[in-house]
């Protein structure tokens, strides 16, 4: 049972359900929309410096829009946070909503050459959620990339084996849980865009409600 000090936002069950969207929309955007990471910046900046250094402009633009996108993404979130209306209404709601919203409108844009748009979109829905859920149980982790919960679980693990704190080990499998969770949402996501194509992406909207 998930102790009242936690907020909703803040369990197992929600973080989990996030990660399996992130995993999903990140595989979306990849298979369906020119193989940009809507989730993972560094492999976007990673692949916008190899790209500027080969003179590839264009392709360059493709990725910056991306980055650009998750950087006003992460700001309007912090936006939503601090605005006056925020006592009406629990911001973190109103974030799931403006995801709702957007990826919505993502599943019928047309793949091809209106995809810079799609992933200008994603990747600020991508932000938006990483900015707005930040912890499990009150430790920070991430619903949308893997390295920093893959870091986090594997060092809850060896405290657990040096400490012998069972609250280390449930720590721990939690952080992997999640990542576990994204997994199962790239597989899913895997099947269903390879199907659906662009249109795949509103079934997403189904865990964010």
């Amino acid at each position: 049972m998930i102790s009242e000090k936690v907020q909703i936002s803040e369990s197992f069950l929600v973080g989990a359900i996030l990660a399996a969207v992130g995993g999903y929309m990140d595989v979306y955007t990849y298979i369906a929309r020119g193989e940009v990471f809507a989730n993972a910046q560094t492999g976007n900046i990673l692949f916008f410096g190899i790209n500027l250094a080969q003179g590839d402009f264009r392709k360059a633009f493709h990725y910056l829009v991306s980055i650009l996108a998750y950087i006003s993404g992460a700001m309007v979130a912090r936006a939503i946070k601090w605005n006056a209306w925020q006592k009406l209404f629990n911001w973190k709601q109103v974030v799931i909503l403006v995801e709702i919203i957007v990826l919505f409108i993502v599943g019928f844009i047309k793949a091809g050459s209106a995809d810079i748009i799609a992933n200008l979109l994603v990747s600020f829905v991508s932000a938006l959620q990483i900015e707005s859920f930040r912890k499990i149980e009150g430790k920070a982790y991430a619903t949308t990339i893997c390295t920093g919960n893959l870091r986090s679980g594997a060092e809850l693990l060896c405290d657990y084996f040096q400490l012998k704190e069972i609250h280390k080990l449930k720590a721990g499998m939690q952080f992997f849980g999640i990542i576990l969770f994204f997994i199962i949402g790239a597989m899913i996501s895997l099947n269903i865009t390879g199907k659906m194509g662009e249109k795949a992406i509103i079934l997403s909207c189904l865990g964010l409600v």
